[in-house]
């Protein structure tokens, strides 16, 4: 039963791969078809467990997503990020829990719980389905940190509004989530620095130590803000966030390995979520469902993002995408299970009208994001291929070893290798080719397709790594047309 489980998954990653469609509905969609409504008869409804792994789950993908964020894309974004995971947020609550409350007719309790939990966006579900449709930088780089950063806000709204009694004091609530993001960021960027370091100066026995060490680091961090009363999940994200901008050895395999992990953790969160949901019980839920996501989706959405966005400047187009690129995923079906856990009157209600609101729009916004793209010409076709660059330290002769792969794409081809121009101190030792190696000469012309193994000092590593990714981009005559890198003097 499990290896048929496990075929179905991988056939759900290569369907969602090739359609566009996120990757959450097929995993939902094997969990609801081995429940107790579907083939497989499967009776589950322990919420508390679903809960813990589906915490678990979200450290690897928040994890993974951080070693995914490239510090030079979202530092232009941060500010307009930070005010949509703070103001867009309580935005977003306030608009929705109004909608439920007047259209749906859900008590005022319910109604915040549902506004709280509906608020966080995925950003798996984002650009999955925007692959395709390859965006300018600032926008990314928005989308990306908002979908890293409101999940923890989101948390410590839900579980607020969960606990027993009423929340007396807004404004001590406030003070509570500045403080709890506070010690998370803190702690985060602490846990991702030091780790950084030490991967850095510390030569591991085995390649294959990296991968693990560098997903370890990133569960200690949540860890530790867990422990201190922070925000995990925010430590979890800065601290992956400030690992995978440090250039650590074996980079192309720990970036394979956390994704294969994200994977993983996706497929069983959403196959248990399913699991979880009873589908004869979503009958009477389906319209309150439909009512309030309209609201979120055509009202607090964009009015969270104008609100949040306009100060920068940001152009209609650009909020008018982010307004719909608001995909909700895995975080508000795992966070739906808080009430549960805890005993909230109606709280069944509340994951079913969270499960049906997710399921439809995230059906509805996904397949169209790519057409709503191309019609505000927001897509950006002529970006080049960037290049994977692995780099294994050679301790005993203070320098580097950088294993190149140069795609598909990439502006490298058709470049010799003297005109790659690399600092004193870094050469081009060897050429793979189609399954053959030779040494390369000044004269040799690159190919897409190619693998290059460069040694380099350890004082020119970085520069001789930054002229080969312009060059990529630049081609030959990168750092004389402004696309950057530092030619040899």
């Amino acid at each position: 039963m499990s290896a048929l489980v496990l075929l179905v998954a991988v056939a759900a990653v290569r369907i969602s791969s090739r359609s566009g469609l996120p990757s959450l509905l097929l995993y939902l969609g094997i969990g609801i078809a081995m429940g107790q409504d579907g083939i497989g008869d499967v009776s589950f409804s322990d919420a508390e467990m679903t809960q813990v792994i589906g915490y678990a789950a979200l450290v690897v993908i928040l994890a993974e997503g951080g070693l995914g964020t490239k510090w030079k894309e979202i530092k232009p974004a941060l500010p307009a990020a930070a005010a949509l995971s703070l103001v867009g947020v309580a935005v977003s609550v306030g608009v929705t829990a109004a909608g439920a409350h007047y259209l749906v007719g859900l008590e005022w309790h319910q109604a915040l719980i549902i506004g709280a939990v509906v608020s966080s966006t995925d950003a798996a579900a984002v650009f999955s389905v925007l692959r395709k449709v390859p965006l300018p930088s600032r926008i990314t780089g928005v989308l990306e940190a908002e979908s890293g950063f409101n999940d923890a806000p989101v948390v410590i709204l839900v579980v607020a509004f969960s606990a027993a009694g009423p929340v007396e004091h807004w404004y001590v609530l406030i003070g509570e989530i500045a403080l709890e993001l506070a010690i998370g960021a803190a702690i985060g960027l602490a846990v991702g620095w030091g780790g950084s370091y030490g991967l850095r100066h510390v030569a591991l026995p085995a390649s294959g130590l990296y991968p693990i060490a560098v997903m370890a680091i990133a569960t200690v961090a949540y860890a530790a803000g867990a422990m201190a009363h922070g925000s995990g999940f925010l430590a979890v994200y800065l601290a992956a966030m400030v690992m995978g901008n440090a250039k650590l050895p074996h980079w192309p395999a720990t970036r394979g390995f956390a994704e294969g992990l994200g994977w993983i953790a996706q497929i069983g969160m959403f196959v248990l979520l399913g699991l979880l949901v009873t589908p004869h019980e979503l009958a009477d839920d389906i319209v309150p469902a439909l009512l309030i996501g309209l609201v979120l989706t055509v009202i607090a959405r964009p009015l969270g993002v104008i609100i949040s966005t306009t100060p920068f400047r940001v152009p209609w187009r650009e909020q008018a995408l982010m307004s719909w690129a608001g995909l909700r995923g895995a975080v508000p079906i795992i966070l739906a299970t808080i009430p549960m856990v805890t005993g909230v009157e109606g709280s069944r209600r509340i994951f079913n009208i969270v499960f049906v609101l997710v399921v439809v729009y995230t059906l509805v916004q996904g397949p169209t994001l790519p057409w709503l793209a191309r019609k505000l010409r927001l897509g950006s076709s002529d970006a080049a291929a960037d290049l994977g660059i692995e780099s294994a330290p050679l301790e005993r002769l203070r320098g580097h070893l950088l294993s190149v792969s140069v795609p598909d794409g990439s502006r490298m081809h058709g470049v010799e290798v003297g005109e790659l121009r690399l600092p004193k101190g870094s050469a081009v030792t060897l050429v793979v080719r189609e399954g053959a190696s030779f040494v390369p000469s000044p004269t040799t012309v690159l190919r897409n397709g190619d693998e290059l193994l460069v040694v380099a000092t350890d004082p020119v590593r970085d520069a001789a790594e930054a002229r080969l990714r312009a060059i990529a981009h630049g081609g030959k005559l990168a750092g004389w047309l402004g696309t950057g890198g530092e030619t040899a003097r």
